[in-house]
Protein backbone atom coordinates (compact mmCIF):
# COMPACT_ATOMS: atom_id res chain seq x y z
CA UNK A 1 0.00 0.00 0.00
CA UNK A 2 1.40 3.39 -1.01
CA UNK A 3 1.92 6.17 1.51
CA UNK A 4 -0.89 8.71 1.87
CA UNK A 5 -0.60 12.13 0.25
CA UNK A 6 0.56 14.54 2.94
CA UNK A 7 -1.13 17.92 2.64
CA UNK A 8 -1.18 21.38 4.23
CA UNK A 9 -4.10 23.80 3.87
CA UNK A 10 -3.39 27.55 4.00
CA UNK A 11 -6.39 29.90 4.06
CA UNK A 12 -7.13 32.82 6.38
CA UNK A 13 -10.88 32.15 6.44
CA UNK A 14 -11.43 29.64 9.24
CA UNK A 15 -14.74 28.38 7.85
CA UNK A 16 -13.31 27.79 4.38
CA UNK A 17 -10.21 26.14 5.80
CA UNK A 18 -12.32 23.86 8.00
CA UNK A 19 -14.35 22.78 4.99
CA UNK A 20 -11.26 21.82 3.04
CA UNK A 21 -9.80 20.00 6.03
CA UNK A 22 -12.97 17.99 6.63
CA UNK A 23 -13.12 16.96 2.97
CA UNK A 24 -9.47 15.95 2.80
CA UNK A 25 -9.58 14.03 6.08
CA UNK A 26 -12.46 11.93 4.76
CA UNK A 27 -10.14 10.32 2.18
CA UNK A 28 -8.08 7.24 3.06
CA UNK A 29 -5.20 8.18 0.76
CA UNK A 30 -4.80 11.73 2.07
CA UNK A 31 -3.27 12.81 5.39
CA UNK A 32 -3.58 16.41 6.59
CA UNK A 33 -0.31 17.30 8.31
CA UNK A 34 -0.88 20.99 8.93
CA UNK A 35 -2.89 24.14 8.42
CA UNK A 36 -2.11 27.83 8.24
CA UNK A 37 -4.02 31.10 8.47
CA UNK A 38 -1.43 33.20 6.66
CA UNK A 39 1.61 32.89 4.43
CA UNK A 40 4.07 33.09 7.29
CA UNK A 41 2.45 30.09 8.98
CA UNK A 42 2.29 28.27 5.63
CA UNK A 43 6.05 28.58 5.14
CA UNK A 44 6.72 27.55 8.75
CA UNK A 45 4.55 24.43 8.68
CA UNK A 46 5.88 23.48 5.24
CA UNK A 47 9.47 23.56 6.47
CA UNK A 48 8.51 21.50 9.51
CA UNK A 49 6.30 18.89 7.83
CA UNK A 50 7.58 18.71 4.21
CA UNK A 51 4.10 17.96 2.77
CA UNK A 52 3.53 16.62 -0.72
CA UNK A 53 0.95 19.29 -1.57
CA UNK A 54 -0.11 22.68 -0.21
CA UNK A 55 -3.52 24.22 -0.89
CA UNK A 56 -2.53 27.89 -0.87
CA UNK A 57 -4.90 30.85 -0.78
CA UNK A 58 -3.52 34.09 -2.22
CA UNK A 59 -5.09 36.84 -0.13
CA UNK A 60 -3.95 36.28 3.45
CA UNK A 61 -2.73 38.64 6.21
CA UNK A 62 0.87 39.15 7.38
CA UNK A 63 2.24 37.35 4.33
CA UNK A 64 0.13 36.56 1.27
CA UNK A 65 0.10 33.25 -0.57
CA UNK A 66 2.13 34.65 -3.43
CA UNK A 67 5.11 35.55 -1.25
CA UNK A 68 4.78 32.25 0.60
CA UNK A 69 4.85 30.42 -2.73
CA UNK A 70 8.03 32.27 -3.74
CA UNK A 71 9.76 31.39 -0.47
CA UNK A 72 8.76 27.74 -0.59
CA UNK A 73 9.67 27.16 -4.24
CA UNK A 74 13.00 28.96 -3.79
CA UNK A 75 14.05 26.61 -0.97
CA UNK A 76 16.03 23.64 -2.38
CA UNK A 77 15.05 21.57 0.66
CA UNK A 78 11.38 21.92 -0.36
CA UNK A 79 11.84 21.04 -4.01
CA UNK A 80 9.41 18.13 -3.83
CA UNK A 81 6.57 20.22 -2.37
CA UNK A 82 3.80 21.05 -4.85
CA UNK A 83 1.55 24.09 -4.49
CA UNK A 84 -2.06 24.35 -5.62
CA UNK A 85 -3.21 27.97 -5.68
CA UNK A 86 -6.77 28.75 -4.57
CA UNK A 87 -8.07 31.64 -6.66
CA UNK A 88 -10.97 33.52 -8.22
CA UNK A 89 -11.20 35.15 -11.63
CA UNK A 90 -10.46 38.60 -10.23
CA UNK A 91 -7.03 37.43 -9.05
CA UNK A 92 -5.56 36.68 -12.49
CA UNK A 93 -2.60 39.04 -12.08
CA UNK A 94 -1.57 37.27 -8.88
CA UNK A 95 -2.01 33.86 -10.46
CA UNK A 96 0.40 34.84 -13.23
CA UNK A 97 3.04 35.63 -10.64
CA UNK A 98 2.34 32.38 -8.80
CA UNK A 99 2.85 30.47 -12.05
CA UNK A 100 6.22 32.14 -12.49
CA UNK A 101 7.08 31.33 -8.88
CA UNK A 102 6.50 27.62 -9.42
CA UNK A 103 2.90 26.86 -8.52
CA UNK A 104 1.78 23.51 -9.91
CA UNK A 105 -1.87 24.30 -10.47
CA UNK A 106 -4.88 26.46 -9.75
CA UNK A 107 -8.31 25.88 -8.27
CA UNK A 108 -11.32 28.14 -8.01
CA UNK A 109 -12.68 28.68 -4.51
CA UNK A 110 -16.00 27.18 -5.66
CA UNK A 111 -14.39 24.00 -7.05
CA UNK A 112 -16.53 20.91 -6.54
CA UNK A 113 -15.25 18.52 -3.83
CA UNK A 114 -14.54 15.72 -6.32
CA UNK A 115 -12.54 18.12 -8.52
CA UNK A 116 -10.48 19.34 -5.58
CA UNK A 117 -9.62 15.79 -4.54
CA UNK A 118 -8.72 14.91 -8.13
CA UNK A 119 -6.50 17.99 -8.36
CA UNK A 120 -4.62 17.04 -5.19
CA UNK A 121 -3.97 13.55 -6.52
CA UNK A 122 -2.89 14.82 -9.95
CA UNK A 123 -0.35 17.21 -8.51
CA UNK A 124 0.87 14.75 -5.89
CA UNK A 125 1.55 12.26 -8.68
CA UNK A 126 3.97 14.73 -10.25
CA UNK A 127 1.71 16.20 -12.90
CA UNK A 128 0.63 19.81 -13.19
CA UNK A 129 -3.01 20.81 -13.19
CA UNK A 130 -3.03 22.26 -16.71
CA UNK A 131 -5.93 20.68 -18.54
CA UNK A 132 -8.89 22.69 -17.16
CA UNK A 133 -9.98 25.57 -19.35
CA UNK A 134 -9.45 28.13 -16.58
CA UNK A 135 -5.75 27.29 -16.38
CA UNK A 136 -5.29 27.51 -20.13
CA UNK A 137 -7.00 30.88 -20.12
CA UNK A 138 -4.76 32.15 -17.34
CA UNK A 139 -1.61 30.92 -19.06
CA UNK A 140 -2.53 32.44 -22.42
CA UNK A 141 -3.50 35.77 -20.86
CA UNK A 142 -0.30 35.77 -18.83
CA UNK A 143 1.99 35.06 -21.76
CA UNK A 144 0.22 37.46 -24.13
CA UNK A 145 1.02 40.39 -21.85
CA UNK A 146 4.07 42.44 -22.84
CA UNK A 147 7.07 41.03 -21.00
CA UNK A 148 10.78 41.52 -21.33
CA UNK A 149 12.78 38.39 -21.87
CA UNK A 150 15.79 37.11 -23.76
CA UNK A 151 15.27 34.16 -26.08
CA UNK A 152 16.29 31.02 -24.25
CA UNK A 153 19.32 29.53 -26.05
CA UNK A 154 18.61 26.12 -24.52
CA UNK A 155 15.66 25.80 -26.88
CA UNK A 156 18.17 25.39 -29.71
CA UNK A 157 19.67 22.41 -27.88
CA UNK A 158 16.43 20.43 -27.92
CA UNK A 159 15.96 17.60 -30.34
CA UNK A 160 13.04 17.69 -32.75
CA UNK A 161 11.26 15.13 -30.59
CA UNK A 162 11.84 17.15 -27.41
CA UNK A 163 10.39 20.25 -29.10
CA UNK A 164 7.36 18.20 -30.05
CA UNK A 165 6.96 16.90 -26.51
CA UNK A 166 7.36 20.39 -25.02
CA UNK A 167 4.66 21.80 -27.29
CA UNK A 168 2.32 19.00 -26.24
CA UNK A 169 3.06 19.59 -22.56
CA UNK A 170 2.03 23.20 -23.20
CA UNK A 171 -1.30 21.88 -24.49
CA UNK A 172 -1.84 20.16 -21.16
CA UNK A 173 -1.30 16.58 -22.31
CA UNK A 174 -0.43 13.96 -19.70
CA UNK A 175 2.37 11.44 -20.18
CA UNK A 176 -0.18 8.82 -21.23
CA UNK A 177 -1.67 11.17 -23.81
CA UNK A 178 1.82 12.07 -25.07
CA UNK A 179 2.58 8.38 -25.50
CA UNK A 180 -0.63 7.79 -27.47
CA UNK A 181 -0.15 10.74 -29.81
CA UNK A 182 3.53 10.06 -30.45
CA UNK A 183 3.20 6.25 -30.62
CA UNK A 184 5.71 5.62 -27.84
CA UNK A 185 5.65 3.84 -24.51
CA UNK A 186 4.53 5.61 -21.37
CA UNK A 187 8.05 5.18 -19.96
CA UNK A 188 9.60 6.87 -23.01
CA UNK A 189 7.17 9.79 -22.76
CA UNK A 190 8.02 10.19 -19.08
CA UNK A 191 11.73 10.14 -19.90
CA UNK A 192 11.33 12.92 -22.50
CA UNK A 193 9.49 15.07 -19.97
CA UNK A 194 12.14 14.38 -17.33
CA UNK A 195 14.87 15.46 -19.76
CA UNK A 196 13.00 18.70 -20.46
CA UNK A 197 12.63 19.41 -16.75
CA UNK A 198 16.37 18.92 -16.33
CA UNK A 199 17.39 21.02 -19.34
CA UNK A 200 15.27 23.97 -18.25
CA UNK A 201 15.86 23.46 -14.53
CA UNK A 202 12.06 23.49 -14.21
CA UNK A 203 10.27 22.58 -11.00
CA UNK A 204 7.46 20.78 -12.82
CA UNK A 205 5.29 20.74 -15.94
CA UNK A 206 3.67 24.08 -15.13
CA UNK A 207 7.03 25.80 -15.56
CA UNK A 208 7.61 23.91 -18.82
CA UNK A 209 4.43 25.50 -20.12
CA UNK A 210 5.80 28.94 -19.33
CA UNK A 211 9.06 28.05 -21.12
CA UNK A 212 7.14 26.86 -24.18
CA UNK A 213 5.36 30.20 -24.47
CA UNK A 214 8.22 32.52 -23.49
CA UNK A 215 10.64 30.96 -25.95
CA UNK A 216 8.08 31.27 -28.74
CA UNK A 217 7.76 27.52 -29.31
CA UNK A 218 4.05 27.90 -28.59
CA UNK A 219 2.02 31.09 -29.01
CA UNK A 220 -1.21 32.19 -27.30
CA UNK A 221 -4.23 30.77 -29.11
CA UNK A 222 -2.21 27.92 -30.59
CA UNK A 223 -3.37 25.40 -28.01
Amino acid sequence: MSSPIRIVVADDQALVRSGFLALLRSENDIEVVGEAANGYEAVKVTKAERPDVILMDIRMPEMDGLEATRLITADPALKSVRILILTTFDLDAYVHEALRAGASGFLLKDTLPAELLAAVRIVAAGDALLAPSITRRLIEDFISRPISHVADPRLDQLTAREREVLSMVARGLSNAELADELFMSHATAKTHVSHLLTKFDARDRAQLVVVAYETGLVTPGQV
